[in-house]
């Protein structure tokens, strides 16, 4: 087939050469060559270059960042596991001083101490939301002192029912 072809252009090649494109065919030949030149930009060495320090860049920012994300992971898990072993043990004391004061209290004296105790508990509820979302050392010690605050406030409370208490039976006694 390409035989016949080739024989046919060469039979009529007078009938082919007679004629010449005109200029408007010439100029979208001129733009179509331009356009592949700026294609052209894309098989140039110093952009594949420029490329390659750029994804070698980026897969280095990833690699450590994800390194770091990971040690971050595990010290985040250690403080709510440290955190929660002490929420817990802090969360006994505070209850069973808690259950004193109200087996004590029959005057109705700790109504003061209620409210310094609920300031407390808000402010502690603010920090272990602040410890779910962010947490940190900072905020791990900030709940911490929280709840030592609250066991000394429940302590000074305690004392202060015992000495009304021994206070009362010293007035039975003189009477």
């Amino acid at each position: 087939m390409k035989d016949s072809l080739k024989d046919f252009i060469h039979q009529n090649r007078d009938s082919f050469d007679d004629k010449e494109p005109g200029q408007g065919v010439w100029r979208k030949i001129q733009l179509a060559l331009q356009t592949t030149k700026t294609i052209a930009l894309w098989d140039s060495v110093l952009v594949w270059r420029a490329s390659a320090i750029l994804f070698l860049g980026l897969a280095s920012y990833f690699f450590i960042s994800g390194r770091q994300s990971s040690v971050q992971k595990k010290e985040v898990a250690q403080l709510q596991v440290e955190f929660s072993d002490l929420e817990s043990f802090y969360s006994t004391e505070i209850a069973e001083k808690v259950a004193l004061i109200h087996h004590f209290d029959e005057t109705g004296e700790a109504e003061k101490f209620t409210q310094d105790f609920q300031k407390l508990d808000a402010m502690y509820q603010v920090l272990k939301e602040q410890m779910k979302t962010q947490p940190s050392q900072k905020v791990k010690d900030a709940l911490i002192l929280n709840l030592l605050v609250r066991i000394d406030l429940l302590n000074q409370q305690l004392h202060s029912l015992e000495q009304n208490k021994e206070e009362g039976k010293e007035m039975h006694t003189s009477a």
